[in-house]
């Protein structure tokens, strides 16, 4: 995880415009570069470096004497540049001569092979980069299928292109003409050319879609898992195929030379990651033990679902204890770094913002787990008990995942970019979403009033957890974290109407025409965001909300199928 930015063709002194830059500072604690571009004085790179792999040789833009007309700056982990724990992997495969440890060298090896498009197909991992080929003044903008890697950029008419990991590092950038254009986030699964002009500046040449996420990626037929029993629906066999995929993809992960942790709330998916995560570190004889880390207040229900899953899975246990004063306190903290106003992101942030900052205080863990993407593949959210049909479930099921970089996938990254941190989520492994989705739907729908009954299913037999964790219903996260008598909805319901008078509600729409707040909850939170990022709403194209049903809030508390431990 770090920190890229990149200007092409700007008009003012870059000594001020990469003051810019520097906004996007927590991404990349160990160290900063900011380097012109030979030829072009007008065009230049800031990367700011969590030092993960090759703390030697991994400062960027990364350049090699193979190929001195190309600059890279990229923030991700490419995970078959090499697989170490197997003969397979990109330099196998193709002979590469490497002349350094860093994985996200493999992106230049494979352009000069093969061009932008068959790059960003063989990539197995999280990632976005901006590649220069000076010979052939061209630029390249990528970004990976689900987008857990950020990616923002601005282009005005006269082509001056800027580019940065989070919108933050765009907004303030100087340019000549008095119309400065919206910056918008880059569209995930896509890359983009765009020519380089004498001048420094650029024009678009055209935006591609490289992968969808119901396709078997490209690098699939490199990768450890070969040959899966497949065209079989059978139970068993589809069962043992999820266990088999989930595995590579969390031991793939385990790539770094710094310290591994996970967060661990106490639900199915965060649980299902620590469990295979630290049966995997022995196996591989990893020498230190793996830290787990729940948050809540005192007596909430992740923090004893979590206690007992560390107590099962034998992990160095962490809780974080927090009050509903620090929880409202680090609201505006949380929305500056989030970029959004969407309610339930910004209630579900507070706790992973607060578990990351302990993390970064308290240990020396870096490289974080996480269970992000699970809901979205396998149903896991209540309202998908109230769909229609199979065929409805399973569509939106691809929604979720398509619109992840706008919500869960941006809390993940934001909290825990902010306090220096890497996070890793298995669940959003290529070959295991591919094959999730191309089950049948009515495999992959709730059963027996249970959400994610084919997951949990599939390691029912395996010992990894205990059975009531396993089997524990869906707990909302910003939910989870606070007591059953008095949740975190409610505590942010009752201080909020004391902040936000009844009057400013009413005339909300006139004051925020685009995504007009409803309640005074989404005011409060808009008003924060407004303060920082003034007229760029258009950053959330609509709030998140469930589906199928009357809701008026995202919260699991309002649904009538929601179970607490009072009512069972």
């Amino acid at each position: 995880m770090c920190g890229i930015w990149a200007l092409f063709g700007s008009d003012e002194c870059l000594s001020v415009q990469c003051l810019s830059a520097m906004k996007i500072a927590h991404r990349g604690p160990d160290a900063f570069r900011f380097e012109n571009v030979n030829g072009f004085t007008n065009c230049c790179f800031g990367f700011h470096r969590l030092a993960v792999v090759d703390q030697l040789y991994g400062m960027q833009p990364i350049r090699i004497k193979n190929f001195p007309y190309l600059w890279l700056c990229y923030n991700g982990e490419i995970y078959n540049f090499n697989l170490w724990f197997s003969q397979a992997g990109l330099q196998k495969q193709f002979g590469f001569e490497y002349q350094t440890l860093v994985d996200g060298e493999v992106i230049l090896h494979l352009y000069n092979r093969g061009g932008i498009e068959q790059t960003a197909c063989m990539l197995d991992g999280v990632f976005a980069f901006i590649l220069l080929d000076t010979a052939n003044r061209k630029v390249y903008l990528a970004r990976d299928t689900y987008g857990v890697r950020p990616l923002f950029k601005v282009l005005t008419d006269d082509g001056f292109l800027g580019v940065c990991s989070e919108a933050k590092g765009l907004i303030n950038l100087k340019h000549s003409t008095s119309f400065f254009p919206k910056v918008e986030p880059f569209l995930p699964g896509h890359y983009e050319v765009l020519d380089l002009k004498p001048s420094g500046k650029v024009a678009s040449v055209e935006l591609v879609k490289f992968h969808s996420y119901k396709d078997e990626p490209l690098h699939a037929a490199y990768d450890t898992v070969e040959n899966l029993p497949s065209g079989s629906f059978d139970l068993e066999t589809v069962k043992s195929n999820i266990r088999i995929l989930f595995e590579n993809a969390v031991r793939k992960r385990l790539m770094t030379h710094r310290r591994i942790g996970c967060l661990l709330s106490g639900g199915l998916d965060s649980s299902l990651v620590a469990a295979v995560l630290l049966k995997l570190m022995k196996e591989m004889n990893i020498s230190y033990p793996l830290q787990t880390f729940s948050i809540g207040m005192e007596n909430s229900p992740d923090v004893l679902a979590a206690r007992k899953v560390a107590a099962h899975i034998g992990s160095e246990h962490h809780e974080v204890i927090f009050n509903s004063e620090e929880g409202i306190q680090a609201i505006e903290d949380v929305i500056f770094s989030l970029e959004t106003y969407d309610i339930t992101t910004v209630r579900a942030s507070v706790g992973m913002y607060l578990v990351s900052k302990y993390i970064r205080k308290k240990t020396d863990s870096v490289v974080i787990f996480s269970g992000e993407g699970s809901d979205e593949l396998t149903q896991g959210y209540i309202y998908f008990h109230k769909a229609p049909s199979p065929e409805d479930s399973a569509e939106e099921s691809e929604r979720l995942l398509k619109e992840l970089y706008l919500f869960d996938v941006l809390r993940a990254d934001r909290t825990t970019a902010a306090h220096g941190l890497e996070l890793r989520v298995p669940f959003l492994d290529h070959r295991f979403t591919s094959y999730y989705l191309s089950l049948p739907a009515e495999m992959r729908i709730p059963k027996n009033g249970i959400e994610k009954y084919l997951l949990r299913q599939s390691f029912e037999d395996s010992n990894l957890l205990p059975k009531e964790i396993l089997w524990r219903p869906k707990e909302a996260f910003s939910d989870g974290i606070t007591s059953v008598k008095k949740s975190w909805f409610s505590i942010l319901q009752d201080y909020i109407d004391q902040q936000v008078d009844d009057l400013l509600l009413e005339k909300a729409a006139e004051k925020y025409p685009f995504n007009p707040p409803k309640t005074k909850e989404s005011y409060y939170y808009r008003q924060i965001f407004e303060k920082h990022y003034p007229g760029q709403s258009s950053w959330l194209p609509h709030y998140w909300m469930p589906r199928w049903i009357k809701a008026t809030d995202p919260s699991a508390r309002t649904l009538k199928h929601y179970k607490s431990a009072a009512q069972e």
